[in-house]
């Protein structure tokens, strides 16, 4: 479940491999988050967790537009808060790849295996020419098909090279060698491991990691991802929505999100309301949009569910910067009725910590810790 540098040479069983210490840096199109993590002999210790605004051009839409910027920025953060390394994970956003889960022949040796979903399967799951992907598999278990044959699970994820190759590139403009280069989905999974192994084998959970201009759904059986897909929602488009409602000026910072309550009342009666009693422009604004992303959700789900027997749905976890937002969890329990809720990655992994991180930012931590845990 886990790319490794650039994406080659992936060795995904070592996905709990450890250290004593690792930086995560996580790049999305608003902030750098970085999280410096120690391995402690009751578990772990964040020592350090910052971010730092991405200005507009450098980062969009999964790719990174500005190298040298981004590299300056990096090198910025480390050196505002005297951080000493020289090696970091980091992740590419799952938008940027491909992953699918195949069946292949129980008896096929490692080699034969290898060769079979390089050379040969790969070509049938890629949208572009397997010369320009950079791949790796991991094996996940046996089964037998509906004829009593024995076959194998494979994991196969994909992402093209000139996206690894520029993370990179970025990395090494500023200084930095990067150890780990995963899907950042992964690493998310990683942070809340512990939770998905509660469920069974018939019983899916869906990550619904909301970030600045997307979020990315993911369904997640025995903690590996059955399906995925990016939908164009995201803290963006929730604030520009009440921004235009309120009149007020675009912005890319999501905390007057942050600081606003998800109403629970039915959003039909709030949305026909145009007496004072109901809600205000701004929130009816900002509920269409959650509206619109309750509907991509309910039709990821049911495309899956669809094409999966005997699969129950029994949570939505919900992570990234807009997944903290006051009742979010209890708006979409209400709408989809599926429980829900915010995933608190401080409390779930104990870290120990000696800065204030308030329960509406700790969604969006998943994924940095993630990274950081992946070094540890």
């Amino acid at each position: 479940m886990l790319k490794s540098i650039n994406f080659k040479n992936l060795n995904l069983s070592s996905l709990f491999a450890k250290k004593t210490t690792g930086v995560g840096l996580e790049i999305t199109p608003e902030r750098l988050n970085l999280a410096q993590i120690a391995k402690q002999s009751q578990g772990y210790k964040l020592v350090k967790y910052c971010s730092l605004e991405v200005p507009e051009g450098i980062f969009e839409e999964g790719k990174i537009i500005d190298s040298p910027a981004l590299a300056e920025l990096i090198r910025e953060i480390l050196s505002q808060n005297k951080i000493k390394t020289k090696r970091v994970a980091t992740g590419v956003p799952m938008r940027e790849s491909i992953i699918r889960i195949i069946p292949l022949p129980a008896e096929l040796d490692e080699r034969e295996l290898q060769d079979m979903v390089l050379n040969h399967e790969a070509s049938l799951y890629l949208p572009y020419p397997r010369e320009e992907v950079d791949l790796d598999y991991q094996k996940l278990g046996y089964f037998q098909d509906g004829d009593g044959i024995e076959k194998v699970q494979v994991l196969l994820v994909a992402t093209r090279r000139e996206v690894t190759d520029s993370y990179m590139e970025t990395f090494s403009q500023a200084g930095l060698q990067v150890d780990v280069l995963e899907v950042n989905s992964f690493a998310l999974i990683r942070t809340i491991r512990d939770q998905l192994r509660q469920f069974s084998s018939h019983e899916a959970a869906v990550v619904v990691d909301i970030e600045f201009d997307n979020t990315e759904i993911a369904i997640i059986v025995d903690g590996v991802p059955q399906f995925s897909r990016t939908v164009p929602i995201g803290t963006f488009q929730l604030q520009n929505a009440l921004s235009r409602a309120m009149n007020l000026p675009p912005t890319r910072n999501p905390e007057v999100l942050q600081g606003l309550t998800i109403p629970i009342t039915a959003f039909d009666s709030l949305s026909s309301s145009t007496t004072g009693a109901g809600v205000n422009p701004g929130m009816s604004a900002l509920l269409r949009v959650l509206g619109e992303l309750t509907d991509e959700l309910r039709r990821s789900i049911n495309f899956y569910l669809n094409q999966s027997d005997e699969l129950e749905i029994v949570q939505l976890l919900l992570a990234g910067p807009g997944g903290g937002l006051q009742q979010l969890d209890e708006f979409f329990t209400q709408r989809l009725s599926i429980p829900t809720i915010q995933i608190d990655p401080i409390s779930s992994l104990a870290i120990d910590l000696d800065q204030n991180i308030p329960n509406t930012k700790r969604p969006s931590l998943g994924t940095v810790l993630g990274l950081g845990l992946r070094e540890v």
